[in-house]
């Protein structure tokens, strides 16, 4: 079990706040953090790898201390179970795939971790070229092998997709998965996709101005309360757009637009960057406003 108990002060778009985190998560679970940008997902990351210190409180891991306020206890990265991907990949440029790999490898560290993450991420092919002679994609895996280099018992993931087109995104997710499950790993993600928590998490911690507002499985923090219908289907809101006497609304739904009619009142309120959830009764389409993607 993962216990967190703390505070800390930040200034954020949204002003100044307290983030407020007090939760018990189950380990080798997939959890994503989400919310709009400023709630505080990256700083818990932060806080989790060592890389910030809270105000206050406690962190436990599986029984371990990592950091206590009051028994002035604060364990350093290094000595933290933790392998951190950056939104950024932040990649030695000077440096080849293996030789990031290598770099990151601890002292003790058996040899062959290395020949069998380049496996596993199938790098092998790519181990002697730098970064900048990388796909984005590529990047992406070269950063998560080397995350997994030091068999971290937690995967930090800062929004690792957001800069990949929708079908190489869907395929490292996919990737993503299988290696959190064989490493049994107990991984974080911070996210603003809904098709991408979906997928991937088995657990959603919703923030709202610091402040944890919803805990459970995605269909129940996101879902509850919503409409049955013949599907369901979520998307964001990309144009609002009156025509006549209704509005024409533009929703990307996976990788593909579609736009649907629907009545003013109904689209009252929706605007570009909305998420929403899409229910349909007897073809008749009906908007459910569930937050917003910033």
């Amino acid at each position: 079990m993962i216990f967190l108990d703390f505070k800390k002060r930040l200034h954020s778009t949204q002003g100044d706040l307290t983030l407020e985190v007090c939760c018990e998560l189950k380990s080798q679970d997939l959890i994503t953090l989400f919310g709009k940008s400023g709630a505080g997902k990256t700083t818990i990351l932060r806080i989790l790898a060592g890389l910030g210190e809270p105000d206050c409180g406690i962190i436990q891991v599986n029984g371990a201390t990592w950091y206590d306020s009051k028994a002035k206890i604060n364990l350093p990265p290094q000595k933290r179970g933790i392998g951190f991907v950056f939104q950024d990949y932040a990649l030695f440029p000077n440096m080849s795939v293996e030789e990031n790999l290598r770099f990151a490898l601890p002292k003790n560290a058996p040899k062959n971790r290395i020949e069998s993450l380049l496996e596993i991420t199938e790098l092998g092919a790519l181990r002697d070229l730098k970064p900048d002679m990388l796909s984005g994609g590529q990047q992406q895996r070269v950063a998560l092998a080397r995350a997994l280099v030091r068999s971290p018992e937690i995967l930090l993931l800062d929004e690792p997709f957001s800069a990949l087109d929708y079908a190489m995104a869907h395929k490292l997710q996919e990737e993503l998965l299988r290696i959190h499950r064989h490493f049994k790993l107990t991984t974080f993600l911070v996210s603003h996709n809904f098709s991408e928590v979906f997928f991937l998490s088995n657990f959603v911690v919703h923030l709202e101005s610091g402040k944890i507002d919803k805990l459970g499985l995605p269909n129940e923090v996101f879902l509850d309360g919503l409409p049955s219908g013949k599907f369901r289907q979520n998307g964001q809101v990309l144009e609002v757009r009156e025509n006549g006497l209704v509005c024409v609304v533009s929703v990307l739904v996976g990788n593909e637009i579609i736009q649907i009619t629907t009545s003013k009142k109904e689209a009252e309120g929706l605007q570009s960057g909305d998420l929403v959830m899409i229910a349909s009764k007897a073809w008749n389409p009906v908007f459910v406003k569930i937050g917003h993607s910033r």
